[in-house]
């Protein structure tokens, strides 16, 4: 069954790909992989083999991988990914040897694959559980890994419907879960081989936070009005419905100024976006170095900021909770200052978490939003306190990376 769901899968996406930008991606990407792999691969070099779906568990991967990188240096790294979302932007990553896409999961491409990279270790992040892969390595005395994993019992692992693809999980040496929900549930399965450290996405924010540069053209938006002091939210990967409830209150509040990244920045978005203001507003690409910057809302229209953005924020409003799920709230809790989302959070521990120890608030409305933003203002030892609620739950949380580096070398 698992075979014909993979060739039906396969045949889906190619069937995409005159339609659909990221199919098409994938596919010229992986006719490729095997002639990267014959080209790059080092045949008497060590390698570690790291896989990513996409560039979120990349960057739970990350810290492990420069770890490696920095303390074992004998050891070359592959890094695959399955989806373009992480393979376009990380391609050119300077920790990683070799990086390409991970072909479809059949027997002949697993097979392939391992017989050209001959790993020493494989390491699978968070949710990657490629049968035929899994298989092979196994087959081959391959110590292999999975890190920052949570379970949960909708999985089909859990499900009596499951017992068949279960058996993937024999091909672990150890697993590395985020949570002890998930350790009991492989608990049920009669697995003991289990280490709860935590997420690895904790120590790469507190990496982030300590290198962080400072951005002048974000500072002189602030000094901008540096005599009244307003309270300044950085909203961050926002979409329209998040939108509506920050624009609502940023134009009727001149107490606070607004420092906004929405998740999407085509010039469509863009555009609806500002059309919606009625206080001043600038584009971050329009800041330039002899600009004097008279403006309330300052709009990040380029990638890669938002982690050092939210260290110029006293509330940090991270998007994505009205739609399938929020976005990393972790990076901006780092700095210390409460964060806000909506509704949609079930699926995020570290949300959960921050809303039981008080760092967190979700709202579900325009009314929830206005009185929690208004309470922020009302009452400063609310701001500084939960700010500190959250800071603290990010340092309980450090230290994954080592605990996965010291056990599998």
């Amino acid at each position: 069954m698992y075979h014909l769901v993979i060739a039906l899968y396969t045949f889906v996406v190619r069937l995409a790909t005159p339609f659909n930008r990221k199919a098409k991606m994938m596919i010229e990407g992986q006719r490729q992989t095997f002639f990267n792999l014959k080209e790059r691969i080092d045949q008497n070099a060590r390698y570690i083999w790291f896989h990513a779906s996409s560039l979120g568990e990349f960057e739970q991967g990350r810290p492990l991988i420069e770890k490696i990188r920095r303390e074992k240096p004998e050891y070359k790294i592959l890094l695959t990914f399955f989806s373009p979302s992480g393979y376009e932007i990380r391609q050119n990553y300077e920790y990683a040897d070799v990086v390409c896409y991970l072909p479809f999961d059949n027997l002949w491409n697993a097979r392939r694959f391992l017989k050209l990279v001959r790993p020493e270790m494989a390491i699978f992040i968070k949710y990657e559980f490629w049968k035929n892969y899994l298989n092979e390595l196994k087959i081959n005395n391959i110590p292999t890994y999975i890190i920052s994993a949570v379970f949960r019992d909708n999985q089909i692992f859990f499900r009596w419907y499951g017992r068949k693809y279960r058996e993937v999980l024999d091909s672990f040496d150890r697993f590395f879960v985020q949570n002890e929900s998930s350790r009991h549930l492989l608990n049920h399965l009669n697995y003991t081989n289990i280490t709860v450290c935590g997420d690895t996405r904790f120590d790469r924010v507190k990496e982030i936070a300590d290198k962080a540069e400072r951005l002048p053209r974000v500072e002189q938006f602030l000094t901008a009005d540096d005599e009244n002091k307003p309270l300044v939210l950085v909203a961050g990967s926002s979409w329209q419905k998040d939108e509506d409830l920050l624009l609502s209150y940023f134009n009727a509040h001149p107490e606070i100024r607004l420092i906004i990244a929405p998740h999407e920045l085509n010039g469509a978005r863009i555009v609806c976006l500002t059309s919606r203001l009625k206080r001043s507003y600038i584009l971050y690409s329009e800041v330039k170095d002899d600009t004097v910057v008279d403006a309330d809302c300052l709009i990040i229209d380029c990638f890669g900021l938002l982690s050092t953005i939210y260290r110029y924020g006293q509330i940090a409003y991270i998007g994505g909770g009205f739609g399938k799920g929020i976005h990393n709230v972790v990076e901006a809790a780092v700095y210390g200052i409460p964060v806000i989302f909506g509704p949609n959070h079930a699926k995020f521990r570290e949300a959960g978490d921050m809303l039981a120890c008080g760092g967190a608030f979700s709202v579900a409305n325009q009314e929830e939003f206005n009185t929690q933003i208004n309470s922020f203002i009302s009452y400063s030892n609310l701001l500084a306190e939960s700010g500190e609620k959250t800071l603290n739950y990010v340092k309980r949380n450090l230290g994954a990376t080592q605990t996965i580096f010291k056990e599998i070398l």
